[in-house]
């Protein structure tokens, strides 16, 4: 069976952010979960730790270097930090359940698994389940722990797309408005006339490949500006993310379709920022993560001029993730205010265009769209998420008044690698939970 395109492109190597990532060099049946933890694998461990065990920059996004590197980002890379501003840390009651290790579900082809053996499947790192409010699950394995940040990958785009969707509801931000008519840098681009709104749902159309097999597809110079691959001494290309956005040229008719590329939400922060005249971090902090009571400071990874990876960049401890989806479910409410406005979480929650979804050819997301930089499931699912490669979300289902945050390494990046998996045993959780 032919795999939709955007499998295959993800499945060929490095991915980061929208579709970068990590590179499965090892064998072509890796090593499993247990096999494969830092513990095991010994890295990064003695003083200093052996030549053999280092994990550094040049081999960071290789599994399974990653499945310590994804829990110690800010050893590898620079960043910004996005403060908790002092607040007290919210609380999250808990209400441990014992018996959903043991739950049992099918997957597509017939296969039975418990909730327990689906963590391991696909290579969990950490993962955290709110029922009501309450913490019923949570569980940490790898290099992960409850204080330290782990690298959510593209769960970033849905922190950026709901601060431009508040601004917009604010009035700050005119969503019909031109891109070049905030960034007049990105004039001469592809995305200089797009709109603010096909930016945020990912409408735009431009020349720019993700074809990692392709050796001068774009993706390649754009990882290299960013400063998250290494770059071959020949280097002349361009040397930072936002240089980069202006080379990108035009490619269709924007608002035809849905074309998921992490350069939009560079762009879109780019956008948000000069309407705010603050950086994607520090509105993070003011607008919502100072709000939630969140019990460790997160962080975005920048490149070599300072500029915030909005794509792809974010760090943050798995409680904090949970309670950012808790607010959510809870039309933008968490910790006795209103964090996101209700219109704000409404809208994302209608979501997108599904035809123009559908197009894209996600074979695990049927009936799905895509909405301020938020994925979106059919009304009668009701659920949405943000999503990043290698396994990374939070997923909130409003109806079965649960909230899953789950970090992890799996060895292949695009997510149509953990969905099989995953969401089957999402949904059965959540039956499982209001089943009594």
């Amino acid at each position: 069976m032919k795999r939709p395109m955007h499998w295959q492109r993800a499945c060929l190597s490095m991915l980061l952010g929208g579709l970068l990532g990590s590179q499965a060099f090892a064998a072509q049946t890796p090593l499993d979960a247990h096999a494969s933890d830092p513990q095991v694998m010994g890295w990064m461990q003695g003083f200093p730790p052996a030549a053999d065990k280092q994990v550094t920059f040049n081999n960071y996004l290789h599994f399974p270097y990653t499945r310590w590197a994804f829990s110690h980002i800010r050893e590898l890379l620079p960043t910004a930090t996005v403060g908790r501003a002092g607040a007290a840390t919210s609380p999250l009651p808990q209400a441990l359940r014992e018996d959903i290790d043991a739950l049992q579900f099918q997957l597509a082809d017939g296969t039975k698994m418990t909730w327990a053996q689906s963590l391991d499947a696909n290579y969990t790192d950490g993962i955290l389940v709110l029922h009501r409010g309450k913490v019923v699950y949570e569980r940490y394995a790898g290099a992960l722990q409850a204080d330290r940040p782990h690298m959510a990958f593209s769960v970033t785009k849905s922190f950026i797309g709901t601060l431009a969707a508040m601004l917009v509801e604010e009035g700050v931000l005119d969503e019909q408005a031109s891109v070049a008519s905030y960034v007049p840098e990105l004039a001469d681009s592809g995305f200089g006339n797009a709109s603010v709104r096909q930016v945020m749902d990912m409408t735009t159309a431009i020349r720019y490949s993700e074809t990692y097999s392709d050796t001068t597809a774009e993706i390649w110079e754009y990882s290299r500006a960013g400063n998250l691959i290494p770059r071959p001494a020949d280097y002349k290309g361009a040397t930072s993310l936002y240089a980069f956005l202006q080379k990108v040229q035009p490619e269709g008719q924007h608002g035809d379709a849905f074309a998921y590329r992490t350069v939009n939400s560079d762009v879109l922060a780019w956008v948000v920022q000069r309407a705010t005249g603050t950086s994607f971090a520090d509105l993070l902090e003011q607008r919502i993560w100072g709000k939630l009571g969140a019990e460790q400071d997160s962080y975005i990874v920048v490149d070599q001029v300072g500029t915030q990876f909005a794509g792809g960049g974010m760090n943050a401890s798995l409680r904090d993730m949970a309670r950012f989806g808790e607010a959510m479910r809870n039309n933008g409410r968490f910790n006795g205010q209103q964090i996101v406005p209700e219109a704000v979480v409404a809208d994302i929650r209608a979501g997108g265009d599904k035809a123009k979804f559908a197009g894209a050819g996600y074979a695990t997301l049927p009936g799905w769209s895509y909405r301020n930089m938020w994925w979106v499931a059919g009304e009668e699912q009701g659920m949405f998420a943000a999503r990043g490669i290698h396994g990374q979300t939070i997923y909130v289902d409003p109806k079965a008044e649960m909230v899953i945050a789950r970090f992890a390494s799996n060895p292949v990046a695009a997510n149509g690698a953990n969905d099989p998996v995953s969401l089957p045993a999402y949904a059965a959780l959540a039956q499982h939970l209001n089943a009594r």
